[in-house]
């Protein structure tokens, strides 16, 4: 083991602080700094979902968990078949931590605070003796013969044989792997909702679908899709569909500068055909009354009917089953199967920061996380060209990130 050997760490979010860790259990004899330009260490963490910290998901067979990054899915195969979340969820156990599935699959603390997961990790860092500067951050780095040379915004100077850029989407972290010789993927939001100027729609603001499927038209490339729940917001729509289906659309989005058709199945489970002969149906069993007046599919409530028959297709209120036209029929098929609502911005989502773009991974050896552009330069976390969809996915890619490059750093250092 090299003895005295120094590693430092920028960024004290999730990657950097688990990378740290990992190094300094792998390599007992090393010095390693953590430097972050914020007030304080795992901010990120401490406010992710909605103060819960959804730590991972429970899925546990890297090769559908990759199916979750719209960016970085073939690269992270190989580091997922080495810590994935079953090893996330044993880490965190094995220090007094207990995690626990949700229906949808996102994996929590058992106490629902973040604050488990901050004090966990905090605690191996001090056991570690792993020191951690806050509102410190790196200004500079300079190559040498055997390691780095940093300077921080106030001026100090400090070496280091390793270096772990884990800055997430820091503009200053960038800078730093751009002078040590890398490329950038300009980043970009990704999960976000849609603003839909609809008065009507907005109105029915948490109203929720279970599943709907939804189609996006981009002007580069073919329509994506997504199925899953949505929900109506006070801005326009939202839910896990909507977030899907903003991320894997997010580079074409903004460059459409978040203007785009929206087009909606609300009964993804029917065809059109069978919609058509569902409402057909009603003329003579419900002739008399009223269309707007019940919802004849379970799956849409009564509100949400309502303004589908009424603002969508414009029926009168008081229109009978008996005479609906076959035009006004099948404008509702249209609404229910395949209706297209104009999207004209993007709304945040709770706590949730995440971009697409960073570090381009063809610049990184995914075996170690080291710089292909830079020896005993380590990358991890959100600095990389990597997001996942909402779920707990992004924390995964952090830590299977931070860990990998804690490890190969703590290799390195041996001889």
């Amino acid at each position: 083991m090299s003895h005295g050997a120094t590693v430092m760490v920028a960024g004290a979010g999730a990657a950097g602080l688990f990378g740290a860790i990992a190094c300094a259990e792998a390599s007992p004899g090393a010095t390693i700094h953590i430097f972050e330009a914020g007030r304080e260490a795992l901010a990120k963490v401490r406010i992710s979902g909605g103060g819960r910290c959804n730590v991972t998901h429970a899925c546990f067979d890297p090769a559908v968990l990759v199916g979750h990054y719209p960016r970085g899915d073939r690269a992270l195969r190989g580091p997922f078949s080495r810590f994935q979340p079953r090893d996330t969820v044993q880490w965190f156990e094995q220090r007094g931590v207990a995690l626990k599935t949700e229906a949808d699959g996102r994996m929590f603390p058992t106490t629902d605070d973040s604050g488990t997961i901050v004090d966990c990790l905090l605690g191996e860092a001090r056991r570690l003796g792993i020191k951690i500067y806050t509102g410190c951050a790196i200004a500079q780095v300079r190559p040498t013969a055997n390691g780095f040379d940093l300077t921080t915004r106030a001026g100090d100077e400090w070496h280091c044989q390793k270096l772990l850029l884990a800055t997430g989407s820091s503009p200053g972290g960038y800078r730093l792997a751009l002078s040590l010789g890398h490329d950038l993927v300009p980043p970009v939001p990704s999960l976000f909702t849609f603003n839909i100027p609809d008065p009507a729609l907005r109105e029915l603001a948490g109203v929720s679908v279970e599943t709907v499927q939804l189609s996006l038209a981009l002007e580069d490339g073919p329509a994506l899709t997504q199925s899953g729940p949505l929900l109506v917001t006070h801005w326009g729509m939202s839910g896990p569909a909507v977030l899907k289906l903003s991320a894997y659309g997010a580079v074409g989005l903004h460059k459409q500068r978040y203007r785009a058709t929206l087009r909606v199945n609300w009964l993804p489970a029917l065809k059109p055909d069978q919609v058509r002969q569902k409402l057909l149906s009603l003329k003579p069993d419900q002739g008399k009354r009223q269309v707007a007046a019940f919802s004849p599919f379970p799956a849409l409530s009564r509100r949400l009917w309502q303004y589908l028959v009424q603002h969508r297709v414009s029926l009168r209120t008081d229109l009978n089953w008996a005479d609906l036209s076959k035009a006004q029929l099948q404008g509702l098929v249209t609404e229910l199967t395949r209706g297209e609502y104009a999207v004209a911005g993007k709304g945040v989502f709770k706590d949730e920061f995440v971009t697409c773009g960073g570090i381009p991974l063809p610049e990184v050896n995914f075996k170690t996380l080291e710089s292909r552009c830079r020896p005993g330069l380590y990358l991890a976390g959100e600095l990389l060209n990597i997001d996942g969809v909402t779920g707990g996915f992004n924390f995964q890619s952090a830590w299977t990130t931070g860990w990998l490059a804690g490890h190969a750093i703590a290799d390195s250092l041996i001889g």
